[in-house]
Formats: structure tokens, sequence, C-alpha cells
């Protein structure tokens, strides 16, 4: 009798597990065709609201946005005369193309940044046009000019903040019980929490004060960034197959994977260490973050599934660091250079986008590994040697 008449706390987690995965097909179905169908679709709806607003434009009222937004800095900024042709901000065309990119290339291993400074080259957005004078209040008051260039480089780190609550939307139950942890309510979330934390730190300190040197000599280099692609596809392939022969090595099914850890928790503060140290390489523009913390979650021995999972988390905390980081540099000259209902648009284009990504990145991990993104990241190398090496 009392096997057939379940707890109210069983009832309850029933219930919530029926409503998230009521909430989960709401926003993903299952069936493969019809997610493909709805990505299409939702491609397609942003180009043509894109090429919509930029059929309609008015470059009168562009420039005079411009020209009014220079007259409000005040005392922080001077009105730029004798502008070029490019000295409008960025528009919304530019917006969801950066936003759809971002969403798509920020957790699969294939370099988002890359990928990002690769398309402000094709939108003509990698121009050192002056939009404004910003005051450097940290040396002396003395003025600096905010080119375009630079905005869109710091665009492309706001529009992060879309990608970041993908994972947050993904991997919600997780988070939460780090948060549970963090209050002595969840042992095992509290040291998974000290465990990101501690991966995170390496980065932090060391991209914090090379942080200026790298975007000088390597934020806008596409031979670095084909560099790192190359590079980073060989490493890829060099793990694969290293993993491989592991697999290969136990003949019964029941030990092939004996060798990885089932858990997140299950890392040790060393291994965590590692993943850490390893995400420094991503400071390399095109060396890809997730490709880099994916490939330490490896060697570390982390399952594909449980290495991108952890990369995902780990990237939680960097990606918001970074963003909010540029957004305390450089907040207040984009303010007054971006429109905001593009660079929300951008954001939310990024977090839809991020959404089926990630899911295609475990999907694409427990099937055929790591191979078909180093491929991939081979053919884009070659691809931006051939299309801009000429041009420089």
């Amino acid at each position: 009798l009392l096997d057939k008449c379940p707890s109210k706390r069983q009832a309850k987690s029933s219930e919530s597990m029926i409503f998230s995965n009521k909430l989960k097909s709401l926003f993903l179905p299952t069936p493969l065709w019809i997610n493909r169908c709805l990505f299409l679709l939702f491609i397609a709806l942003t180009t043509t609201l894109s090429l919509k607003e930029a059929l309609n434009a008015d470059t009168v009222e562009m420039t005079a946005h411009s020209v009014s937004a220079l007259e409000n800095l005040g005392k922080t900024t001077d009105k730029i005369t004798d502008p070029a042709p490019h000295s409008k901000p960025l528009n919304y065309i530019d917006c969801i193309t950066l936003g759809i990119v971002e969403g798509i290339t920020e957790y699969l291993p294939i370099s988002s940044t890359g990928h990002l400074l690769i398309t402000n080259e094709l939108l003509g957005l990698n121009s050192d046009q002056p939009l404004v004078r910003k005051v450097d209040q940290s040396n002396a008051g003395t003025a600096d000019t905010y080119t375009l260039k630079e905005a869109a480089f710091a665009y492309v780190i706001i529009i992060q903040a879309g990608a970041i609550l993908a994972v947050v939307f993904l991997y919600r139950s997780t988070l939460y019980n780090i948060l549970l942890g963090l209050v002595g309510r969840h042992p095992r979330g509290r040291k998974l929490g000290f465990l990101i934390l501690l991966s995170f730190l390496p980065a932090a300190v060391i991209g914090l004060a090379l942080n200026d040197w790298i975007e000088q000599q390597l934020g806008d280099n596409l031979v670095a960034i084909a560099l790192a692609l190359f590079i980073g596809a060989l490493a890829m392939l060099f793990t694969e197959n290293k993993r491989a022969r592991k697999r290969q090595q136990a003949k019964e099914k029941a030990n092939r994977d004996r060798h990885m850890l089932e858990a997140l928790d299950e890392l040790s503060y060393a291994q965590a260490l590692t993943i850490g140290f390893a995400q420094c390489l991503a400071l390399w523009p095109g060396m890809s973050r997730s490709m880099v913390t994916i490939i330490g979650g490896y060697w570390v021995g982390l399952a594909p599934q449980k290495a991108a999972e952890y990369s995902f988390l780990l990237g939680l905390i960097t990606l918001s660091a970074a963003s909010a980081y540029k957004v305390f540099t450089d907040g207040a000259a984009l303010s007054q250079t971006l429109a905001l209902k593009p660079m929300l648009l951008g954001c939310a284009v990024a977090f839809f986008s991020a959404i089926y990504a990630i899911r295609f990145l475990v999907s694409c991990l427990n099937r055929y590994g790591l191979a078909p993104f180093a491929l991939y990241r081979i053919g884009l190398a070659v691809i931006i040697l051939v299309l801009f090496l000429p041009k420089m």
C-alpha cells in the first residue's frame, strides 16, 4: 500500500520534473528536424529584420545621432571634426550578425574570437575611424581616441552575456546545487564551485596582467589567428587519437571508460588547476577557450560530455568576468557610440544561438569526438591565409 502511495516529496519532485520537461520541450523540441527548422527560421527572421532595417535606414539620421552623442559627452569627450564615411555606430545588421557568430562559436572549439574578428573584417568594422575622445582618468586625465575598431571589439566581449545566459538556462540545476553548496546544504555542489573558482584563477591573474599587451600585439592579427587555429587543430587530433587508443585497449565493455571520471566533483584540486592553466592558452586569439579547456578535461580524465560541461561552467565565470571588465573600462564610451536596442538584440540572438550550439557540441563529442572540429579549424586557417594575407 505504501509503495502505491508516493510521499509528498516524491510527488512534488515528479511534478517539477514534468514541468521541467515541458519547459525544455517548449524551447528545445526533441525531434531533430524540428530543431533544424526552428534554427533556420530564427536565422531567416533575424536576417529579414536586419535587411529591413538596412533598407529603411536614414544615413542623415544616423550621422545626426553620432553628432548629438558626441556633443552630449561634455567634458569627457571632444567633438570629432571631418568624420570619415564610416563614422556611424554599429547598426542592426552588424549586431545581429555578430550575435549569431558569437552564439554559435563561443562554446564550440573553433575560436569565437577568431570568427568574430574575421566577421568584423568582412563587415568593415576594423576601421581606425575615431568616434569619440575618452579621457583616461587613471593617466592624469589624458585624452585617447576611441575608434570604431575598439568599439566593435568591446561589443564582441559584451554580447557574450547572451551566451552566458544560455549556460545558466541549460545548466540551472547544476548551478542551483553549487549555490546550495555555498550555504552549506550541498557538499558536492560546494566542492564543484571551489573547483571552478580554482580553474578560473590562473586566467584571471595572467589575463589581467597581459590583456593590454595581447590586444596590441595579437588583437586583430589574422595571421596569428590562423596559426592558432592550425596549432589547436593539431592538438585536438593528437588528444583525440590518444583517447581513442585508450578506449581500444580495454576489451571488456564494463571497463571501457573505467579511466574516466563520472562526475565533475570527482576532480582533484590539482586537476582543476591544470584545466585553469590550460585555459590561459586561450588568451592567444584563435586558440579557443572552449577547445583548450575541453582538451584539459580530456587529459585529467573527464569523459567528452563531462569535459564539455566543465568547460561551459568554467566559461560562465570567465566570460562574465571578461564582460564586466570591458563594461568597466569601455562602458562610458560604448554608451555614447552604440545604440542600446541593437546591443540588446545582439545579446538575444547570441542567447538562442548558443543554446543550439551547446546541444550540438555535446551530441557531436559523444558521437565523433574532436576530429570534425579539428578539420574545420584547419580549413578555416587556410581560408584566412588565402583571403586576407594578400591584402596585408
